[in-house]
């Protein structure tokens, strides 16, 4: 721990409307010898700033240093002074100066600082001295890590992620479940345009990249091959490959899962003919009609003359479609309840019938497909026509001139239409009956063939692939549990799964064409490098990359409870014969979730831990009177969106109640209930989280930490009961990142929200 603190003020970010000097003689008269060295520069984020701060630490006064100035997301990387020094950021600009709201409505005078906003300054300075009283230097150990990457899947993903990984120098083995490489691209007539001018389909050029794959002396291919299991963590995986009846054991650093898709289930189709209807068929099996060079009709293999693609279902139809996979829904959930019921061990179960919102995923590449599909009946059918109904077309980016060129194909009509009915118009034809059409109110169309559009479900979601030996189970956790795409963080990490050193790429993360499944798997492969880079000095991947703090647990306290093995978002914690918590250093993202989780506290990291925010949060300065002092209010603020939220509004002139006080924290999910206690036994009138937004469309970086605080929401509820403290005095909030322009409001409600409730009963004692 720190026991030479440094403390310097940069009066250059606090435009005199701070009295410094007043702000040193406390820190002096409070830390005494903990900080020998108390300075004012008058631009400390400047050569002769950094100067006078490496001075006192090569002349050993000080082991630490805390700068007093702008919020820690400015000039992060000035103030490095390498891995033995400390730093505490205290943000007296954002945070206090430049967001202070005077409860009377004056201005702010320079060189006249109110007594309020003194004592905000005075609490935020004593917090950062004591973070970094409590804080070690994190202690880690290079991490020894296989320079050999497993790709599975040998798809267009699969090819494109192995050769660029390859290309780097590593070693790639690459598993494909089929005989041959290729995957869906292999059975591909042609593709949408992926070269200028982008006006028409071409050859996939799969071929090529299988050639180069087989031709690469980095790579080896298993065909027939599957996963068998996958031990290990980041750096040091052991991977069981089953090839025909022999299986063989395999040393990997980190995987790339581009297994691909796999056609909807066809009865979800049936209220729209297919099945009943000879010559209804989905696009994939018109794509095969191309690929062997023969269009015909199923009932008498003659070729259609007019030939209707059929985009969207409109509200008449869908939701027959609807009901069906309802009903299908809710007898999995009645058997997963059952299997809950019969055996509470942890396991993952996967989606055995398709669903029809992989139709509404798959929008973008049913309507590039209609218009590919659309040329095919213009290169192949004689005098063919080709018609495309819509309720809604997307053909996003530079495909929009391939739409373009389309239209200008007097072979080619689309229309706008709701279906209200497909039906038998003898001879094997068929009807189709639209409403709200660009012809008119209503229009019956006669063709000799109908395709319905093909929905790309992703191979996860029918089988676990991975088949991980972890204590959170076998699979990749979902998007959610009815979409079985691999789950990530699609605003900020769209590679990074909830399993640290496995990387998706490609149609198993979300439908993409082939030119975007490319650049996809191009980032995947980048990423599963990376994870190896960082792993082998200790260091966490991400989000947090070059963290090399990492959780640590006292076991001689733990009472295998299991939280922290159960809430963990990422399967970083299994557990040993006796049911104590094992953790795997690599695969842990340093989010705390577990520390929040654990009820005994027996969970820290060296720079962040229960006793270092609880000794911030006794740092407050609560007044035993709100009436003469005010009310004091912690917020405990998400590092990721709301802190930077914060800042971005102090920035743009925005303010709020001086009344509160903030402390960035990891994630929410790291926040334990001990914090909270401590702030309202201390006296604090009320205490906001702010964290990211949570849900189906969540924001949180660290997938369910916002989630789970909420969850935890009950406890603290029946804690401050027994207390006889109001439950509305603690309250969690969601904000996102660009929602800065709102946060002022937030906070300033909350507060008017405590004044009325009155004093906290424990203040004054």
């Amino acid at each position: 721990m720190a026991d030479k603190i440094g403390v310097y003020f940069d009066e250059s970010s606090l435009g005199g409307m701070l009295d410094i000097e007043q702000l040193v003689a406390g820190v002096q008269k409070k830390w005494g010898d903990l900080c020998p060295v108390v300075k004012v520069h008058p631009k400390l984020a400047s050569v002769e700033g950094r100067s006078l701060i490496q001075a006192d630490i090569d002349a050993g006064t000080i082991d630490s240093v805390c700068v007093c100035g702008t919020s820690p997301r400015v000039d992060w990387d000035f103030y490095e002074f390498g891995p033995a020094i400390t730093v505490s950021r205290v943000s007296l600009r954002e945070l206090c100066v430049l967001c202070y709201d005077d409860p009377s409505g004056q201005a702010l005078v320079p060189g006249q600082p109110p007594e309020l906003l003194h004592k905000m300054a005075a609490d935020y300075v004593n917090m950062g001295v004591v973070k970094l009283q409590k804080s070690k230097i994190p202690q880690t150990e290079p991490w020894e890590v296989v320079r050999h990457v497993l790709v599975i899947g040998g798809g267009w993903a699969g090819l494109t992620a192995a050769l660029n990984v390859a290309s780097i120098g590593y070693d790639v083995t690459l598993v494909e479940k089929k005989d041959v490489l290729g995957g869906a691209a292999a059975d591909m007539y042609k593709t949408i345009p992926m070269q200028h001018p982008y006006d028409k389909a071409h050859t996939t050029g799969v071929d090529k990249k299988i050639a180069d794959v087989e031709a690469s002396d980095n790579i080896s291919v298993l065909l027939g091959s599957e996963v068998v299991s996958i031990a290990g963590a980041p750096g040091q995986y052991q991977v069981i490959v089953r090839t025909g009846k022999e299986e063989q054991e395999i040393a990997i650093g980190s995987v790339v899962l581009a297994t691909g898709w796999t056609p909807q289930n066809t009865s979800t189709l049936s209220p729209f003919g297919y099945g009943k209807l000879k010559n209804v068929v989905t696009s994939r099996e018109f794509e095969a009609m191309a690929k062997s060079g023969d269009i015909v009709r199923k009932s008498d293999g003659n070729p259609p003359s007019k030939v209707m693609f059929l985009l969207s279902f409109g509200d008449k139809l869908a939701p027959f479609a609807v009901q069906e996979q309802e009903a299908k829904e809710a007898a999995l959930a009645a058997a997963e309840n059952k299997e809950k019921e019969e055996d509470d061990t942890p396991k993952t179960n996967f989606i055995k019938q398709d669903t029809y919102r992989h139709l509404e995923y798959s929008a973008e590449l049913t309507s590039l497909t209609a218009l590919k599909q659309a040329n095919y009946v213009r290169e192949f059918l004689h005098n063919g026509v080709a018609l495309i109904v819509y309720e809604h077309m997307m053909v996003p980016g530079i495909n929009e001139l391939y739409y373009k060129a389309a239209q200008n194909d007097p072979g080619i009509m689309m229309t706008k239409g709701i279906v209200q009915e497909i039906r038998d118009g003898g001879d094997d034809d068929i009807v189709v009956v639209l409403e709200d059409t660009l012809l008119g109110s209503r229009v019956e169309i006669e063709v000799d063939m109908l395709v319905l559009p093909t929905g790309m479900v992703p191979t996860t979601a029918l089988d676990p692939v991975l088949r991980l030996t972890y204590r959170q189970g076998p699979a990749m956790p979902d998007l959610d549990r009815f979409s079985g795409y691999a789950d990530s963080n699609f605003i900020c990490f769209p590679y990074e799964t909830r399993r640290t050193g496995f990387y998706a790429a490609g149609a198993v993360r979300q439908p993409m064409t082939l030119a975007t499944a490319e650049t996809d798997a191009a980032g995947a492969a980048l990423k599963a490098i990376q994870c190896l880079e960082s792993a082998n000095r200790g260091m966490a991947v991400h989000p947090r990359s070059g963290d090399l703090s990492y959780p640590k647990f006292n076991l001689m306290r733990c009472t295998q409870c299991k939280r922290c093995t159960e809430e963990c978002p990422f399967g970083a914690l299994d557990e040993d014969e006796k049911g104590n918590p094992m953790p795997n250093t690599s695969r842990c993202r340093r989010c705390g979730t577990c520390m929040g989780a654990c009820p005994e506290r027996v969970i820290s990291f060296d720079n962040y831990n229960v006793d270092q925010i609880g000794s911030m949060i006794k740092e407050v300065e609560v007044p035993d009177d709100m009436a003469v002092g005010g009310p004091r209010m912690l917020i405990l603020a998400c590092e990721n969106d709301a802190y930077p939220a914060l800042d971005m509004a102090a920035l743009r002139g925005k303010k709020w109640s001086p009344y509160v006080r903030i402390i960035p924290v990891r994630c929410l999910g790291s926040v334990n209930t001990i914090w909270i206690a401590d702030a309202m036994s201390k006296g604090a009138d009320g205490c906001l989280l702010l964290g990211c937004k949570y849900g189906e469309d969540y924001q949180c970086h660290f997938v369910k930490g916002s989630e789970l605080c909420n969850r935890r929401m009950d406890n603290v509820a029946e804690t401050l009961g027994k207390l006889g403290i109001e439950a509305e005095r603690v309250k969690q909030m969601q904000v996102a990142i660009d929602e800065y322009n709102e946060l002022p409001a937030m906070i300033d409600q909350f507060v008017e929200e405590i004044i009325k409730l009155g004093p906290n009963p424990f203040k004054g004692y």
